[in-house]
């Protein structure tokens, strides 16, 4: 009978078989299998466009996005008062900074641990019923997770159970291991509620903290992350590409931004220093004086150094990208290129028609005859640069962290994630990138991409290497870019010329479209994905919730979380941020006021106040059949079914 199974099968089922050698084997793993798909299926947490805020970002991990609130008011909201639900909240939050607060002001600390213990783990009875013991197992420190387990199913009810349910609690407490307990079951707690994370791009840049968000990230333990176009441009850095390097400095340095760059990835930026004093020392460099930064208070001599820091970092960057676009003729940028369009002599500069007179005309840098070319005090600069972001061991693991837990897009549970927008023209068709030998557009360039960015970092071949990193560039301000999504980039024009109307941007009209239902049926659909069913989850362009702007578009489809995360766009979202929540019973949105610091929450209590809307809601829960680990879960059922046959016919031996 073994003409049923063809070769490549049968040498399938004999790996398997190494790994499920009886039938009792196999067939205790069909039963689990089967007895997980009709778990609820596991709670998703959507966030987008953090931006550097790490305290805001670390606080809504700690409360899941408020449901820790919401299940807390559950289960106590008529036995414990508005305050000590309060209390028990940030207790789960701050586990570690909260216990010694709370102990100063209680008489007996035997009685509260005792009380805390039991609403502790009456909370992660609920939290966990979704989950198998061993996945609630997995998620326990070692040295405690038998202790919990047995308490979590602990039947407290039954009579002949009660002594030994208390006098386990009572031992904790004796033996001095009740702080330990407590900060075990916060963190399962806060673990419980969000079972997988989404990131929908821009970890890095405006705030301080893009080093320690990545830090979180990557004790994450299920995380997937949709790069953003300032993740990549800091991901090409890493790389090696120059023109990467000069734009992630000069952004740090345009927001009078440091921390991440130097406090985080110790990167020297001594030899620009130099650069800065030696070229433009008595230049006072007035278009250039960095945005304020209400978190750092500067003197007028560093305001003056990091502005002279802050031009040569731009010229380099503009000669750099000059060189790029020339030698890539297919990104069809050569309006991008202006140096060349400079008259040193009037001081103005021809942009497409129009002559435009320059708001700073000192060049010493730049050659009339070969205005792309860097002096040798440049070059020498950009290079040590470069040599610094490819010592930093912290940032090249956060870039191979992002390189392995994320993607262009992603397809998940129905969901198709990715940071900005699937570039069309106004009538709504797809866009084309020329690659020079072919047209790709939405999804195939969205994959090939994919493959440019691993490219531009892994390569050993120094061309293909060097056209991955030209990629990553073009991905930050190409007009093609999924992740820009805009006609260009115009840092020339924002320094240099005074009329407002060449500062403009233009937005793809993907961002009008996407309103429009019909349109993200057809990505939807371009995606492989049912358009009946699944969504769209798109961050990018922050929400302007005050001027009454909706993060739901498409009758539903399409989901824009980007709410502002980073302080510097509260004022024009109105709030700070949003987070998509997908649980077994539908998605739910949340809007996050303001974050004050971890310091009020811990100490004053200040949760973020959060406002939570039911976008869709489920007939029935859904299950983990109905989702993609479900499915996968089924065809392994199919191969272990398959397994138990050629075990029982013989035709593979059990071991």
């Amino acid at each position: 009978m073994t003409h049923e199974f063809d070769a490549p099968t049968l040498h399938y089922l004999r790996l398997l078989a190494q790994q499920y050698p009886t039938i009792q084997a196999a067939s205790t793993e069909i039963i689990n299998l089967t007895a997980n798909l009709s778990l609820p299926k596991e709670t998703e947490h959507f966030l987008s466009d953090i931006h550097g805020e790490h305290e805001a970002f670390a606080h809504v991990l700690r409360n899941g996005s408020g449901a820790i609130r919401r299940r807390i008011d559950e289960i106590f909201g008529n036995t414990l008062s508005d305050f000590t639900r309060s209390s028990l909240a940030t207790l789960i939050y701050y586990p570690e900074q909260k216990l010694p607060l709370i102990l100063r002001t209680v008489d007996s600390h035997d009685e509260w641990y005792r009380l805390t213990l039991f609403r502790l783990i009456k909370l992660c009875r609920v939290m966990s019923s979704k989950y198998t013991r061993s996945a609630v197992r997995e998620a326990l420190p070692d040295d405690f997770a038998y202790i919990v387990e047995e308490l979590l199913h602990e039947q407290e009810g039954v009579e002949n159970r009660l002594v030994y349910y208390q006098s386990i609690i009572d031992t904790i407490i004796d033996i001095g291991q009740a702080r330990a307990f407590i900060i075990a079951l916060a963190e399962l707690i806060q673990r419980l509620a969000i079972t997988h994370l989404h990131i929908i791009g821009d970890i890095y840049d405006r705030g301080p903290g893009a080093h320690l968000i990545m830090d979180m990230l990557m004790q994450h333990y299920a995380v997937d992350v949709q790069w953003g176009n300032h993740d990549i441009v800091w991901m090409g850095a890493a790389a090696g590409s120059q023109a990467c390097i000069a734009n992630v400095i000069r952004v740090c340095l345009r927001y009078s931004n440091m921390e991440t760059l130097e406090t985080g990835y110790a990167i020297s930026i001594l030899p620009l220093v130099t650069l800065a004093m030696d070229v433009y020392g008595d230049d006072p460099c007035d278009q250039f004086r960095p945005k304020p930064n209400p978190s750092e208070e500067f003197t007028d001599n560093e305001i003056a150094l990091l502005s002279r820091m802050h031009k040569a970092i731009a010229i380099i960057q503009l000669k750099l990208e000059g060189q790029i676009i020339k030698r890539r003729p297919h990104y069809h940028m050569e309006d991008r290129l202006l140096l060349h369009h400079i008259d040193h002599k009037n001081g103005t500069v021809t942009v497409g028609e129009t002559i435009y007179p320059l708001q700073d005309t000192h060049f010493p840098t730049i050659d009339p005859d070969d205005p792309y070319a860097l002096t040798e005090h440049e070059k020498n600069v950009i290079d040590r640069l470069t040599l610094s972001f490819a010592n930093s061991d912290r940032l090249q693991q956060h870039v191979r962290f992002l390189l392995a837990k994320g993607s262009m897009y992603l397809t998940y549970n129905d969901n198709l994630l990715y940071h900005g927008c699937i570039p069309m023209h106004p009538d709504g068709s797809f866009m084309s990138f020329d690659t020079g030998s072919e047209a790709l557009q939405a999804r195939a360039f969205m994959e090939r991409i994919d493959r440019w960015v691993r490219q531009g970092y892994f390569a050993s071949d120094p061309t293909r290497k060097a056209y991955g990193q030209d990629a990553m560039w073009y991905l930050w301000c190409g007009p093609v870019s999924p992740i820009f999504g805009k006609d260009k980039m115009a840092t020339f024009e924002r320094y240099f010329i005074a009329d407002k109307a060449t500062h403009k941007e233009s937005l793809n009209p993907y961002f009008e479209l996407r309103e429009q239902e019909p349109f993200a049926d057809a990505i939807l659909r371009e995606f492989g994905l049912d358009p009946e069913r699944a969504h769209i989850v798109n961050g990018h362009v922050p929400v302007k919730v005050k001027k009454g702007e909706n993060p739901v578009k498409a009758n539903g489809k399409l989901l824009a979380i980007d709410g502002g995360f980073a302080r510097a766009y509260q004022a024009q979202t109105g709030i700070a941020g949003y987070t998509l929540v997908y649980n077994s019973y539908g998605l739910l949105l949340s809007s996050h006021e303001p974050f004050e610091s971890q310091r009020n929450a811990i100490e004053e209590e200040v949760d973020i106040d959060s406002k939570t809307f039911v976008l869709e809601s489920n007939y029935q829960r859904i299950r983990v059949r109905d989702t993609d680990a479900g499915r996968d879960m089924k065809r392994r059922i199919d191969e272990l079914q398959q397994l138990l046959q050629v075990y029982r016919r013989g035709i593979i031996k059990e071991s």
